[in-house]
């Protein structure tokens, strides 16, 4: 049996494990990919990509190559809740309410956070342009139709043996560190992993599915239609959604229904019974539409006990399950595979130690702990939603006289449509979570804290106030150089820590140079204001970065704060060691310099 030695072997070829596998090597850290099925998935999956998510894309060289193919923020700026996609009874065709989403519309403050927008890309798609920028990067270093037979450990290395489905040859594949992004199938039973939550919260089918539905279609901005008719609430009567590829209003090529059943109803396997129901609940019963596939799939909302396991590491669906309610599960995925990748190259070119690593957990676990509750909460408030527009489930007759009173022009009807606008108010939480998508921040891990305490959150997740605060995403602002303007989150480049001064940080300008002579750390230091070579034009960045002209910020290669300090310091180069050391978990200075490979690179 032939054996392979690795740096990190990732299990897993979905957007997180493909993700991983970019990020590594965009940071010059060699990987194996091995993905038991032979070419990506044929069903849509997630589809909705936030800003933090094409924020990471953008520093990994891939955003220009999603949004070329992805549809544009102004197609995807509205969810609705309608009685039906067709019919011609009086209550067929009825809106009862549209909101605005990720960013579109009057939601102006997304665009002033980022310099991305969110957009619309189902996995579908999507992971296959992964991959081949992933081969691109990695041209031996992905293996498809290959399984995972066994994996263990010792404190040195895991070995893993590798099964060629096709071929049924093993080889052993020896690494210094696993990411498990298989969805929790393999590898977190090996290591013991356990998920806590809610689980079967409901079985759900998914119609992926070619048709013209644009006579019925009647808004080009819309993402989503949730439909809720007298017999069954939201998830049963279907949710209908534009997939593109080419055309993205109304003419959407293709399209997606979920639609819900009970856990114990066996007709949910029943797949001949799929189309007559789907042209049931849609009310178009000709409809002739191109199946290309159905998918079945569990909602549930649970996390796992443990992220590390010595030298594994669980990521994506392995480590966390979302319901599809606020499209928080492939972006959170995309951005464990961020956080963690950083933290295996350096400790891989030793230039943190294995502490770091430890870290991972304490940070992105704590965020998906939020981000699975609040996938519940908004999944959940659905219920809410449909009684606020007058369902009473198991009550046809009852439900139909409501929804006639919903849409009279009478008090009474006034009245209906206010509170439901009261409803929406809570369910605004699944669409409009703007400071959940790009505010979450570690208080603990790879930080330097400075005893400041953090902005207080919206409750509702929408109002998102940045800031500099150790553990934040660092603030996005336009700047100009030399003629080109740039996002202060371009300013962090693959692998490099980053020092952002001011017009008056010429010490510490030469701290960071004495301290990476030392260390053998990148760090890249930058000046930004008047006279700086970064010039804050629109004065953005001096209204955020909430430090003096003398001041630093220091921000790690994932674009979170790592340490600050608010002005300039009596000895900078003692300062910034110890910041360096204490979040790099890194021995103190002066010993085991050698070990600090990496090069200097002071711009």
């Amino acid at each position: 049996m032939s054996e392979r030695r690795v740096p990190v072997l990732i299990v897993g070829g979905g957007g997180c494990g493909l993700s991983s596998s970019i990020a590594l090597s965009e940071l010059g850290t060699e990987s194996l990919l091995v993905e038991r099925h032979p070419s990506p998935g044929r069903l849509p999956k997630a589809r909705y990509l936030n800003q933090r998510t094409m924020e990471v894309f953008r520093q990994i060289g891939i955003a220009d190559a999603v949004y070329s193919r992805s549809m544009p923020l102004k197609y995807i700026s509205k969810i609705r809740w309608c009685t039906s996609l067709a019919g011609d009874g009086p209550l067929d065709r009825r809106t009862f309410y549209a909101i605005d989403s990720f960013g579109g519309g009057p939601l102006t403050a997304y665009a002033a956070d980022s310099p991305c927008e969110s957009t619309l890309y189902p996995q579908v798609r999507l992971e296959p342009l992964l991959r081949a920028e992933a081969e691109a990067r990695n041209p031996d270093g992905l293996l498809y139709n290959h399984e995972l037979v066994t994996l263990d450990q010792d404190r040195g290395a895991v070995r893993a043996r590798i099964r060629n489905r096709a071929t049924g040859d093993e080889q052993t594949v020896v690494a210094d560190y696993a990411i498990a992004a298989d969805g929790g199938r393999t590898v977190g039973p090996i290591v013991g992993s356990r998920f806590t939550g809610a689980t079967n919260l409901a079985e759900m089918v998914t119609v992926y599915f070619r048709a013209d539905l644009s006579q019925w279609w009647d808004d080009d901005h819309a993402m989503t239609t949730w439909f809720v008719n007298p017999e069954g609430g939201s998830w049963s009567s279907g949710v209908l959604g534009k997939l593109g590829p080419t055309r993205f209003d109304r003419h959407s090529e293709e399209w997606m229904f979920h639609f819900s059943f009970r856990p114990d109803d066996p007709a949910r396997f029943d797949e001949a019974s799929l189309l007559p129901r789907m042209r049931e609940l849609l009310k178009l019963p000709d409809l002739q539409p191109d199946i290309i596939g159905i998918g079945h799939w569990t909602v549930e909302g649970v996390l796992a006990d443990r992220y590390r396991f010595g030298r594994v590491f669980l990521a994506g669906d392995a480590a966390h399950r979302h319901p599809p309610t606020t499209g928080l599960g492939l972006n959170s995925a995309v951005q464990d595979a961020h956080n963690l990748a950083w933290k295996l190259s350096a400790v891989l070119k030793g230039q943190a130690s294995d502490g770091l690593l430890d870290s991972y957990e304490t940070e992105r676990r704590s965020v998906a702990d939020r981000n699975v509750k609040w996938a519940l909460l908004t999944f959940q408030n659905h219920q809410l939603t449909d009684v606020g527009i007058g369902l009473v489930r198991g009550d046809g007759e009852v439900s139909r006289r409501n929804f006639a009173a919903f849409f009279a022009d009478d008090d009474e009807g006034r009245t209906r449509r206010a509170r439901l606008h009261q409803v929406i108010g809570v369910q605004r939480m699944e669409w409009q979570a703007h400071d959940l998508e790009i505010g979450f921040y570690y208080d603990q891990g790879a930080v330097f804290p400075d005893g400041t305490f953090p902005p207080e959150r919206d409750p509702m997740g929408g109002r998102y106030v940045p800031t500099t605060r150790p553990g934040h995403r660092l603030p996005h602002a336009w700047l100009d150089r030399d003629g080109r303007r740039l996002s202060t989150l371009d300013l962090i480049g693959a692998g490099a820590f980053v020092l952002i001064t001011g017009a008056g940080g010429d010490g510490w300008r030469e701290a960071a140079m004495a301290v990476a002579a030392r260390s053998g750390l990148t760090l890249k230091v930058v000046s930004v204001g008047d006279g700086c070579d970064y010039v804050d034009a629109e004065r953005a960045w001096l209204r955020l970065r909430e430090v003096n002209e003398d001041g630093a910020i220091l921000v790690r290669p994932d674009n979170h704060v790592g340490w600050r300090s608010f002005s300039a310091q009596a000895d900078p180069v003692a300062v910034l060691n110890d910041a360096l050391g204490k979040i790099l978990s890194r021995p103190a200075a002066g010993r085991n310099a050698a070990a600090w490979s990496a090069s200097l690179a002071v711009a």
